[in-house]
């Protein structure tokens, strides 16, 4: 398992993982470090968060558009025993959070300004899943100075050039929208082979959002120029079998993104966190333990 170097080709990212079992094994979900919680005001709301506290470097993850905060089981526990103080919360309308005005959804990432200014928060690592990747992204680009390094995991970011905005409309026709979620979402391979995890991810996914969903605005589009622009580390991660965000488009973004790790994790769909957890988190350390050094 390697991460791309200054030399290496972005457009051929590394598949990791190891050859698959003849049958999936089930990962249980590891017991929570003790967290405290609470709400965090933002402009016309209120987001419920965790935060495990401690003198660690701060480590935000933003969640995927079906979860929410309490969907980060398999990182919470192994990263703060990893030393970090790690931190979830949900956006607005998602579980525990309240809605506010859907006529004022607010800014992503003003609302996560707000919550690292709540926590009394300087430079954090970003770790965002799929829309979640969306405000991170957002957030890098209007307070650069404030991000130690980001994470972007199996997300199409939201880059509106018609080129992407193409492909993209090629991958996912109207019809694909009226699928259930855990069809677009987990990977043939963890449907088939782990029921007890789908029921898990289902649960998680109905409690995420409690009334109209309610979608936060970017501060500006976000264009691969734009993109571009972004200097502090960075990873890229999707799965094999992601339909949101195949290897192919992948790519597409490790072109605008050439200082950045990829990593393509065989066997998982759009959520490789739950359904790899064991290599996700490994991938995950490695490359924050870089900036500690």
């Amino acid at each position: 398992m390697a991460d791309n170097k200054q030399g290496a080709d972005p457009l051929r990212p590394e598949v990791t993982g190891t050859a698959p079992a003849p049958v999936w094994v089930a990962v249980p979900v590891p017991d929570q470090v003790p967290a405290q919680e609470g709400m965090a005001e933002v402009p016309g709301s209120r987001l419920w968060y965790w935060d495990t506290g401690g003198n660690g470097q701060p480590v935000i993850l933003l969640h995927a558009g079906t979860q929410s905060a309490a969907g980060w089981v398999y990182q919470q526990p192994v990263l703060a025993q990893a030393g970090y103080r790690v931190i979830g919360y949900s956006r607005r309308g998602y579980y525990r959070s309240d809605s506010g005005s859907a006529d004022d959804p607010g800014y992503g990432a003003d609302d996560l300004r707000c919550v690292i200014k709540h926590l009394g928060l300087s430079a954090v690592d970003l770790v965002g899943a799929a829309q979640g990747g969306f405000f991170a992204i957002d957030y890098a680009l209007a307070w650069p100075d404030q991000v130690r390094s980001l994470a972007v995991i199996s997300s199409y970011m939201g880059i509106t050039d018609a080129d992407y905005a193409a492909v993209n409309a090629r991958l996912r026709p109207p019809f694909f929208a009226t699928l259930p979620h855990d069809f677009q979402e987990l990977s043939p391979s963890y449907r088939a082979g782990n029921p007890q995890g789908l029921a898990a991810w289902q649960a998680l996914e109905h409690a995420a959002i409690h009334g109209k969903r309610i979608t936060p605005k970017m501060k500006q589009p976000l264009t691969w120029a734009r993109l571009e622009t972004i200097r502090c580390p960075a990873l890229l991660m999707t799965g094999d079998s992601d339909l949101y965000t195949p290897p192919s488009l992948l790519r597409m973004q490790a072109q605008h993104m050439p200082h950045a790790a990829v990593h393509i994790v065989r066997e998982a769909g759009h959520s490789p966190y739950w359904e790899q957890p064991a290599l996700f988190n490994q991938i995950l350390l490695a490359f924050l333990a870089k900036q500690n050094r």
